[in-house]
C-alpha cells in the first residue's frame, strides 16, 4: 500500500458518493494532473478485479486494459495520461497477484506503457523477504487457495500475507482477526482504527506497517494532515500516547491509574471502556506484527516508498531499498548444522524423561525462573534514525525497552499466571467489553500454540511440544510472567544462545533485528520453521502485553 504522501488518485471515503482527492508527490515519470485523473482507472474499477465471479473478473480485466490503452493513445505527442498511482498499482498486480491472468496482463500493460515512452516503476526487492529466498515463498501452486482468498477479500496480497502463507492455518486465522479489528462493526470509526495502528507501528520504527495503515487510513476517509505528525491528530487520539509507549516497550508498568486517566468521568476527552479495549487490542496487535515484519525481514511493498524506482537499473548494481531490513556481510558458516539438530532432539527426549522421573520443589522452580529472567542476553546493533514519515508520528522516541529486571536492580512485581491469565480472566473481560473479539483472539492463541507439522529440520515424526512451550514461556519470562508449574530449566536446555538473542531482539526491540541475527540460529532448519518461531514470538508477545493491560482494566472496574 502507498504511504501518506500518496500520488494523485481518488479514494472513496466510507462509501460516500464524492471521492476525496489525495495530493501527490512529484516523480520523474509523466503522470496525470488532478484535472485529468478521471480519465484513468479508478479504485472502484480496479476493485472489480477482486470479484468472486470469474466472468465479471475477466470483464473487469478487459475493461481495465482498454482504459489504460486509451490513456496511452491520448496526446501521443505530449504527456501520456497514466497516473503514478496507476503505474504502481499495475506493478503490484504484476508482482504479487495470485491470479495468473491478472498478473500476466498487468505485466503486459507495463511493457506497452514503457514502449510508448512512459517511465514505468520497477520493484527494488526480488521477493517478499530480505532474509528468505524468494523461491521458497513464491512457489506456484503452493498455498494458492488462501492467497487467492486474501486477494478476493482484501484486494491485494502483500508481503506479510505471502510469508504467513507458509503456514496456511495460521494465515486463515490471522485474516479473520484482521477483518474483525478493522472492518467489522465496533466502537471506533474505521479511519481511527488505522490511525491507532499507525501510531503503534511508529513506536517500532516500522515503515512497512506505517505505510500499510496510512494508505488504509486515507481510503477509510481519514484526514491526510494527521499523517504529517501526531500533533495534527485529535486530542483524544493523542491521549493514547502513554499507553501506546508502555504497551510497546514496558507493558508491566501499566497500572490502574493509566486506565482511570482515560475513562473516568472527569477525563477530557473521555474514552468508553469499549473504545479503550478496542484501541488497546489494535495497538498490541500492531506492536506484535511489527515484531513479525522485522523478524522475517519483510521488504517494502512494490508501491511503498522505498519499494520502487523509476530510473533504469545499472547492469552492475541493483540498489537496495534504504527501508529494507539491515543486511550484514554473508551468512554464518553452517559448521555442522545436522549435528546441532541431533543434539537438540536428544535434549528434548532426555528432558521429557527427566521431568517424568524427577519432581522439582517450588523453591527450585522459582530459582530457575529468576535465573532465566536475569540472564544477560546481548542484542543487535542499534539502527540509525527512522525515516521522517515514521519519526513525525513518534512522541518521546527516546523511551525504549528496558529489561524487566536489570541485573542488580529491584524488579517490579512478577505476574503469576495463576493469579491472572488469558483463559481465566482476560478472555471473559474482552468478550464482555468487545463482543466476539475475545473469541477471535482466543482462536489465534490456540492456533499458534498448537501449530505443528511433527518435523524438525530433516527429521519427521518429531513431537515439538516441549520446544514450542519453551519458546512461549521464555518470551513471557522476559515480560515478567511466571508459570508456577513450569520448569524454566527447560528453556536453557532447549534454546541455544543465538536463538535467545533472536527471540529477545524480536520480542523486545524488533527494529534492531538484522540478517545475521536471523541466520545465526537454527542454521539447518527450514525457513518455514523459522517463520513458525516468529509466529510463536508474535503470539506470546501479544498475549503478554494484553494481560498487563487487561489486569489494570479489571482493577479499575472493581
Amino acid at each position: 500500500m502507498a504511504s501518506s504522501s500518496a500520488p494523485s488518485f481518488t479514494f472513496q471515503a466510507n462509501g460516500e458518493d464524492n471521492p476525496r482527492q489525495v495530493s501527490g508527490s512529484g516523480s520523474s515519470c509523466r503522470h496525470l494532473s488532478d484535472s485529468e485523473s478521471e480519465i484513468c482507472p479508478t479504485t472502484k474499477s480496479l476493485a472489480r478485479l477482486c470479484s468472486r465471479d470469474k466472468d465479471e473478473r475477466a470483464a473487469a480485466l478487459e475493461k481495465l486494459s482498454q482504459k489504460i490503452l486509451e490513456c496511452l493513445e491520448l496526446d501521443r505527442a505530449g504527456s501520456a495520461r497514466l497516473s503514478k498511482q496507476t503505474l504502481l498499482h499495475l506493478l503490484r498486480l504484476s508482482r504479487s497477484c495470485p491470479l495468473q491472468e491478472v498478473r500476466i496482463r498487468a505485466t503486459e500493460l507495463l511493457c506497452i506503457a514503457q514502449e510508448e515512452g512512459i517511465e514505468v516503476p520497477r520493484a527494488l526487492a526480488s521477493g517478499p523477504s530480505a532474509f528468505i529466498p524468494a523461491k521458497e515463498i513464491l512457489i506456484e501452486g503452493l498455498n494458492q487457495d488462501v492467497l487467492i482468498e486474501s486477494f478476493l477479500s482484501l484486494g491485494r496480497v502483500d508481503h506479510l500475507t505471502m510469508v504467513m502463507a507458509l503456514h496456511p492455518s495460521y494465515l486463515s486465522c490471522f485474516l479473520r482477526i484482521q477483518q474483525a479489528l478493522f472492518e467489522l462493526d465496533g466502537p471506533l470509526p474505521r479511519d481511527w482504527r488505522h490511525y491507532v495502528s499507525v501510531m503503534a507501528a511508529a513506536r517500532h520504527h516500522c515503515s512497512y506497517m506505517v505505510q500499510q495503515h496510512s494508505k488504509a487510513f486515507l481510503e477509510a476517509g481519514g484526514e491526510e494532515s494527521w499523517l504529517g505528525g501526531i500533533k495534527h491528530a485529535p486530542v483524544k487520539l493523542r491521549s493514547l500516547h502513554t499507553l501506546n509507549k508502555l504497551l510497546a516497550h514496558r507493558p508491566w508498568l501499566i497500572t490502574q491509574q493509566h486506565i482511570q486517566e482515560l475513562v473516568c468521568a472527569g477525563a477530557e476527552p473521555r474514552w468508553s471502556l469499549a473504545e479503550l479495549i478496542h484501541a488497546v487490542i489494535l495497538m498490541a496487535h500492531t506492536h506484535s506484527l511489527c515484531s513479525f515484519v522485522w523478524g522475517c525481514g519483510l521488504n517494502p511493498e512494490p508501491d511503498h516508498i522505498g519499494g520502487y524506482a523509476f530510473h533504469p537499473p545499472s547492469p552492475s548494481h541493483i540498489p537496495r531499498s534504504p527501508y529494507s531490513p539491515a543486511h550484514e556481510d554473508g551468512r554464518q558458516e553452517l559448521v555442522d548444522g545436522a549435528v546441532e539438530v541431533e543434539v537438540l532432539m536428544k535434549r528434548m527426549v532426555e528432558l521429557q524423561q527427566q521431568q517424568e522421573e524427577e519432581e522439582c520443589t517450588q523453591e527450585e522452580m522459582v530459582t530457575r525462573f529468576e535465573r532465566e529472567r536475569s540472564e544477560s542476553i546481548p542484542t543487535a546493533v542499534v539502527r540509525g534514525a527512522p525515516p521522517e514519515l515514521v519519526l513525525c508520528l513518534v512522541e518521546e522516541p527516546e523511551f525504549r525497552y528496558e529489561d524487566f529486571a536489570p541485573r542488580g536492580e529491584q524488579s517490579p512485581p512478577i505476574m503469576r499466571a495463576q493469579d491472572y491469565s488469558w483463559e481465566d480472566h482476560g478472555f471473559s473481560l474482552v468478550q464482555r467489553l468487545l463482543p466476539d473479539m475475545g473469541q477471535f483472539l482466543d482462536e489465534e492463541f490456540q492456533v499458534v500454540s498448537n501449530l505443528t507439522y511433527n518435523r524438525m529440520a530433516m527429521h519427521e515424526d518429531v513431537d515439538t511440544y516441549t520446544l514450542r512451550k519453551a519458546l512461549w514461556n521464555y518470551i513471557h519470562c522476559l515480560y515478567g510472567i511466571r508459570y508456577d508449574d513450569y520448569d524454566y530449566g527447560s528453556v536453557n536446555v532447549l534454546l541455544e544462545r543465538s536463538l535467545k538473542v533472536f527471540v529477545k531482539t524480536m520480542a523486545c526491540h524488533p527494529e534492531q533485528t538484522t540478517a545475521s541475527t536471523y541466520h545465526a540460529f537454527w542454521r539447518h532448519f527450514r525457513h518455514s520453521e523459522k517463520v513458525h518461531a516468529n509466529l510463536i514470538v508474535m503470539g506470546a508477545r501479544l498475549q503478554a502485553a494484553l494481560l498487563y493491560t487487561l489486569r489494570s482494566i479489571t482493577a479499575y472496574i472493581k
